[in-house]
């Protein structure tokens, strides 16, 4: 007898790389440095200047690492090769790429020796010369008086606190150079992304989405935690062509769900899964630059014990709470804050936490169970700058626990992209100071929590479109426990599902 054919390992099909992306990127650029520049009554002259990324080895060896280019340059320019400089013509609009004059030997070694019309027609920019013609070219087409103007990107990430590095070649000394006015510009526009972006990011979101269901159902006890993450490479790399990862995989079991940013090399993903954990992996892909970040949270037998139901539900239904209530206009940290009180409330109904919910919130108690922020801007890098506008960072950021971590503090507007990523942990170092703290210690049913110091924690991402009137969730896992067993047991999750609450679906 015939057996049934198995279904396709993948429903997607990797999308043809549209150039024109980042042709819009440099357009709305230049209208925004115009706009600035009229309105300081200034020149529309000069030229914005960025150096792309170059390849490193490891240590002192020859050993070549993966090449990732520097994200405000893929932004401008799309450019995957290092060692480009680009620029942008602030009077014509002109676009400039200057490429490397590589060796003969490149050849031999590393493969054909591309024209510079290649590059031209690839990239679609105006011109394209070599990179030890920077200083000619920028001079020759100057049509100002005096030194040529350059704008220089220099300025705070303020997720990690290190500053952008300004392009440097040599005969920079011909030139009058700007430190300050480009990068908070540059930022802010890549803070609302176009349809071109969102179909990158959607795809991104969908191969990763379809990786984390075969993760679910191909887990088994016993395997190791590498072993989920491998899957999810495999997955997005084999059908997807996602050579880069958004960030580090955290595929935490049991106890290690409480670390939050497990899977680092001193805590490598290598714990053997035991019945009765529950899973937290967190794991996203990049495609041309622009990435996805998922976390999904199981049992790794398939079925959820009451007390995994209980701390899963109560952040689910944080999850859907903040993606019903998203829309322009709303403030960041409000909905940090609602994320914060339904877990709560919900740890209250299950016996966890007694007393009352808003003097919980008064002590910050929300900040022991969830002491991260909500979300984070995502786009071409994971955590996407611009969380804190310029004449934000003037502004005192919250200093209370659990709202100091927030990584923006921004309203919300249409066009944004940013993470809903509420989670339940159970952390000793956070616990223990609350169950000893006068503040804190009459919250807490010590009984229960006791039950819960090994669980570990539970955590549930997705990443959110703003729109004109709501929110779009880009991310499409199974997101209800019955979902996530059926799932789990072998049944079909097609990504265009549509499900009945908000989890899944337009807001």
């Amino acid at each position: 007898m015939a057996s049934t054919p198995s279904p396709p390992a993948s429903s997607l099909t990797p999308p043809e790389i549209p150039f024109e992306l980042h042709v819009a990127n440099r357009e709305k650029l230049l209208r925004s440095i115009r706009q600035h520049l009229s309105d300081s009554s200034r020149p529309l002259q000069g030229f914005v200047l960025l150096q792309g990324g170059e390849e490193k080895n490891r240590y002192c060896t020859d050993h070549t690492e993966l090449f990732r280019q520097e994200s405000y340059f893929a932004y401008l320019f799309g450019v995957r090769e290092p060692g480009f400089y680009g620029a942008i013509d602030i009077a014509t609009g002109n676009s400039i790429l200057f490429a490397p004059r590589l060796p003969a030997e490149y050849a031999v070694w590393l493969g054909e020796i591309k024209s510079l019309s290649c590059f031209k027609e690839r990239y679609m920019v105006s011109m394209i010369y070599y990179t030890d013609e920077i200083g000619q070219v920028l001079c020759d087409q100057y049509g100002g008086s005096g030194k040529p103007l350059l704008f220089l990107l220099h300025g705070l990430n303020t997720d990690s606190d290190n500053f952008s590095k300004p392009a440097e070649f040599q005969g920079m000394e011909k030139f009058e150079t700007d430190l300050t006015t480009l990068h908070p510009i540059l930022t802010e526009c890549r803070v609302s992304k176009s349809d071109l972006e969102l179909a990158l990011i959607q795809f991104a979101n969908d191969i990763s989405s379809e990786a984390h269901i075969e993760v679910m159902r191909k887990t088994r006890v016993k395997m190791k935690e590498y072993q989920l993450e491998s899957m999810f490479l495999h997955h997005t790399y084999m059908y997807g062509g996602c050579r880069h990862c958004s960030y580090t995989c955290i595929c935490a079991t049991g106890g290690n769900g409480a670390v939050l940013h497990y899977g680092h090399a001193a805590a490598p993903n290598e714990r053997i899964l035991e019945d009765g954990d529950m899973a937290l992996l967190d794991m996203g892909a990049e495609y041309h630059f622009y990435g996805s970040d998922i976390t999904c949270s199981f049992p790794v037998n398939g079925k959820f014990t009451s007390d995994q139901a209980l701390i899963y539900n109560a952040v689910l239904e944080a999850h859907n709470a903040v993606i019903s209530s998203m829309k322009p206009g709303v403030n960041w940290i409000d909905m940090h804050k609602l994320a914060e009180k339904t877990i709560l409330e919900s740890l209250k109904k299950g016996c966890i936490l007694v007393g009352d919910v808003d003097d919980m919130m008064a002590k910050r108690l929300g900040a022991v169970f969830m002491p991260h922020g909500l979300g984070h801007f995502m786009g071409i890098d994971t955590h996407d700058p611009g969380g804190f506008l310029k004449n934000l960072q003037i502004m005192e950021r919250p200093k209370e626990p659990g709202l100091k971590s927030l990584r923006t503090i921004r309203d919300l507007k249409e066009g944004m992209v940013i993470t809903v990523e509420p989670g339940c942990y159970f952390i000793d170092a956070l616990l223990s100071p609350a169950l000893e703290s006068s503040n804190t210690s009459k919250f807490f049913n010590r009984e229960t929590i006791e039950r819960f110091k090994s669980f570990g924690g539970v955590r549930i991402e997705s990443d959110l479109h703003v729109t004109a009137n709501g929110c779009e969730n880009m991310t499409k896992c199974p997101r209800e426990t019955w979902e996530i067993e059926a799932v789990m047991s072998g049944a079909p999750w097609l990504l265009d599902k549509t499900s009945t609450n908000a989890a899944n679906g337009k807001c």
